[in-house]
């Protein structure tokens, strides 16, 4: 990219990160003297009016989101035929590269991190707004274990046309709800599920389902049973186990009522660890989701 500041006031220094709809860079807010992250779209999404109004439009509703465990967007605009997102940058690694580096990560770890992206995803679910592409990819973990969630609002608009219109899956099918996967709108369960897969890769190291194909592996989420986590990693305990196998039931109403009750079990487990049956607490009422959320996953970024 040969344009290096964006309205005057968004200086890209450099790339670091690309992915099937955008760049990201390593910028300064020259305006408040502060690092920032400025996602580019490609150029192929920029000419469809369309697509760059729902763009900006998802972009503005994540913007108006406020969590520990969510990157703060900080503003949403277009320099020329360039749009453009500027979100908080953070230091740190995505989960996914920590577990290819380590390997199943330790029991603890895992849970924590679960839960903080449990967290975040209830303050997102009851503002309306449902992920739609968690996995390991879009989860930084930054200073003290502090996790942050990216792309919340990116995935709806990133493709306009569901899986139902043209018989493919989009984007990283590893970690796709098996209602995604049939073509039926996302809600918070697919988040949980997500999740939940997430999780499990984190705790063996392994992802559950695997094939040639995205389409393969998205029909294994539908149809396949997971392997028990407990058969990878003999250092997970039942408790835990019966957490990340609820959450990836195939019923979306088998799994944890709510992204915030999911997050109660985990800190449950978290507080008794492996002594007793783990409580499971009430769970709250469901968030309702607008019937109108896409159904199709986001390419990362």
């Amino acid at each position: 990219m040969q344009q290096k500041i964006l309205n005057q006031r968004y200086e890209l220094e450099r790339k670091i990160g690309e992915g099937g709809m955008a760049r990201v860079y390593l910028g300064r807010d020259l305006r408040l003297n502060r690092r920032v992250a400025v996602k580019v779209l490609h150029t192929q999404y920029t000419s469809d009016p369309q697509f760059l109004a729902r763009f900006n439009h998802e972009a503005q509703a994540a913007a108006a989101l406020r969590h520990p465990a969510i990157i703060d967007i900080y503003d949403v605009g277009q320099d020329g035929d360039i749009p453009y997102i500027v979100m908080e940058f953070v230091e740190g690694q995505d989960l996914k590269a920590l577990i290819r580096l380590g390997g199943p990560l330790p029991l603890e770890r895992a849970v924590q991190i679960a839960e903080q992206v449990a967290d975040g995803l209830d303050a997102a679910h009851r503002a309306g707004l449902v992920h739609r592409d968690i996995k390991p990819q879009n989860i930084i973990i930054g200073e003290n274990e502090r996790v942050k969630i990216t792309d919340f609002g990116i995935a709806k608009s990133a493709l306009s046309t569901s899986a139902t219109e043209t018989g493919v899956v989009f984007g990283t099918a590893d970690y796709l709800s098996p209602e995604q996967a049939r073509g039926l709108p996302a809600t918070h369960a697919s988040d949980i599920y997500s999740l939940g897969i997430s999780l499990y890769e984190m705790l063996t190291g392994k992802l559950p389902f695997t094939g040639d194909s995205a389409v393969a592996v998205a029909m294994q989420h539908v149809a396949t049973t997971a392997t028990p986590p407990s058969q990878l990693n003999p250092r997970i305990p039942p408790q835990l186990e019966a957490i990340v196998l609820s959450a990836i039931e195939k019923d979306a109403a088998r799994r944890p009522a709510s992204a915030r009750a999911f997050a109660q079990q985990l800190r449950a487990y978290r507080q008794i660890g492996d002594q007793g049956t783990v409580v499971r607490p009430v769970p709250p009422r469901p968030v309702p989701i607008p019937a109108s959320d896409a159904t199709v996953i986001a390419p990362q970024p």
